[in-house]
């Protein structure tokens, strides 16, 4: 990065790019600090640019901080950073690195030194107290030591080369910046079904779409609700207020981004900000979902099966409120996820312990992606944060690929009825009567799916509507929920209850939670 004042110097700074170079700086657990860098103050209208440079090994440290004395009288800082990407032989690792900073401060585990994450998606950033980089906080640029972090999540053979460019600009701070965080609520919105997608990207972290265009994608969708989960940052927060309004609720959020899988934090106080700094061995999820439920919030597993580095959910379930199953199109590790989950409801029948909910969500982050493509739809109280929370977290919501596709789930005997993530209390000889009505999939696949399997599939005709019905009783179904698919490519209805080298149904159009048969 260079600066356009006149008054601008540089320096370089070199750290050893050998083993015992890094031995020599402070390591604790999975993270590494280097020697500060230091500026001089400076007259105001100047800046002053230093230049990091330095080498990192296979096997380095998640986080590398390089510590930056910030003088007084600075009222912004910039950075920028490269590093080396060599040719890597097909199914070997190659380099990437992110990038954010923490001010003065401090580091500390879920502290109040954050300031930014960009992940890899930019190769520079910078923050003031009036405007900042997607992704960064702004704010007064205090004396003391700030950190730029680099997260080398992927780091080649060769090892990993990297420059980092850190301008200082001195002067007094611009007019601070104002959030405008979005109302938790819509008055005058009672119970209802409220149809949503809580996980949604925008250039505030590796999205392409402004939230202006994400909002507007939300109405598009014909979506009551929609909460932004940007990766590993709540900077986008403070701009959601104006595109709110009483025919959308705007919700924050944050989709937290681990070596070892990612989550969804969703319905996060306006500006709060959940660390990600930790692996499935240290303690760090527990104490991050912890601060999520002190808050009112929900901890959400995402893309379980996801193949990516780093991203497939390795914490376990113990802490979480609900799953996310179906993330976008429907693809083969969706269909594990489903599978995991349903395994995971008929444990809990067994062990007479907590169940936990499925959600859906398309995960957009450009075109072509479809916001609301999956969503949820939530019986909620009202349309409000509590109220859509509190719906997911006890499995009141099913998932629809869109709109136009409805679903009317519920079961019945002796004058009792029961819908989605409820309990039909009734003897275990009682006889049960299961009803799904359908609209809105031409040909689709029916499935009535309880805890021995898929006991009932039934076609729909072209016109995409039709009602099934299923008697059971307790003692034969723990409980039961519905899916919808799609044909198969090849047209044909497939068969949930054959075995084969390929997906024996096509792609799911919507689920549901299930409805719990018997006493409890």
């Amino acid at each position: 990065m260079t600066s356009p004042c006149k008054a601008h110097s540089g320096d370089n700074v070199s750290f050893s790019p050998t083993r015992r170079g890094f031995l020599a700086a402070a390591l604790t657990g999975a993270a590494l600090t280097l020697a500060p860098v230091s500026f001089a103050a400076a007259a105001t209208g100047t800046s002053k640019t230093k230049t990091i440079t330095g080498h990192l090994d296979p096997g380095a440290a998640d986080f590398v901080y390089l510590p930056v004395e910030v003088p007084a009288g600075v009222n912004k800082i910039s950075v920028s950073y490269t590093y080396s990407k060599p040719q890597v032989a097909s199914g070997l690792l190659g380099n990437a690195c992110d990038i954010g900073i923490f001010d003065e401060k401090g580091t500390d585990f879920a502290g109040k030194g954050f300031r930014g994450w960009s992940g890899g998606f930019r190769t520079e950033f910078s923050i003031s107290a009036g405007e900042t980089t997607p992704g960064y906080l702004p704010g007064p640029i205090g004396k003391g030591t700030w950190n730029v972090v680099l997260g080398p999540y992927q780091v080649a053979g060769q090892g990993l080369d990297y420059t980092v460019n850190v301008t200082l600009e001195y002067g007094p701070d611009v007019t601070p910046f104002k959030p405008q965080y979005p109302p938790q609520q819509i008055a005058g919105r009672g119970a209802a079904w409220y149809r949503g997608d809580a996980h949604l990207h925008t250039v505030y972290s590796d999205g392409k779409r402004t939230p202006e265009e994400v909002a507007a994608g939300a109405r598009a969708a014909r979506l009551d609700f929609m909460i932004s989960t940007d990766h590993n940052t709540p900077a986008s927060h403070g701009v959601w207020g104006p595109l709110a309004g009483n025919d959308l609720l705007i919700l924050t959020g944050e989709e937290v981004t681990t070596r070892n899988g990612h989550y969804l934090a969703l319905g996060l106080e306006p500006g709060e900000w959940i660390d990600w700094r930790y692996r499935a061995r240290d303690k760090g999820f527990e104490q991050a979902a912890q601060r999520i439920h002190s808050s009112g919030g929900i901890v959400v597993p995402a893309h379980p099966y996801c193949p990516y580095v780093a991203c497939r959910w390795k914490f376990g379930y113990d802490d979480a409120d609900a799953v996310e199953v179906w993330t976008g199109p429907w693809t083969l590790d969706d269909e594990s996820s489903v599978n995991t989950w349903d395994s995971m409801l008929a444990h809990s029948v067994r062990t007479g312990g907590r169940w936990l909910p499925a959600m859906g969500n398309s995960d957009a982050h450009s075109v072509p992606q479809v916001i609301g493509f999956p969503h949820n739809v939530v019986n909620a109280a009202a349309l409000s944060r509590d109220a859509l929370l509190d719906g997911i977290r006890n499995g009141r919501n099913w998932i629809a690929e869109s709109a136009d596709v409805s679903v009317d789930f519920h079961v019945t005997a002796g004058g009792k009825s029961a819908t989605v993530g409820d309990r039909l209390n009734v003897a275990a000889d009682a006889p049960v009567t299961v009803t799904a009505k359908i609209a809105g999939v031409p040909n689709g696949v029916v499935r009535f799916i309880t805890d021995e399997g898929q006991t009932q599939q039934v076609t729909l005709p072209a016109s995409g509507q039709g009602t099934s019905t299923w008697v059971t009783t307790p003692q034969l179904a723990a409980y039961v929920r519905v899916e919808v698919r799609h044909p198969k490519i090849d047209g044909t209805s497939g068969s949930g209850t054959e075995m084969g080298t390929v997906i024996p149904l096509g792609p799911m159009a919507a689920l549901t939670n299930p409805i719990f048969l018997g006493a409890s």
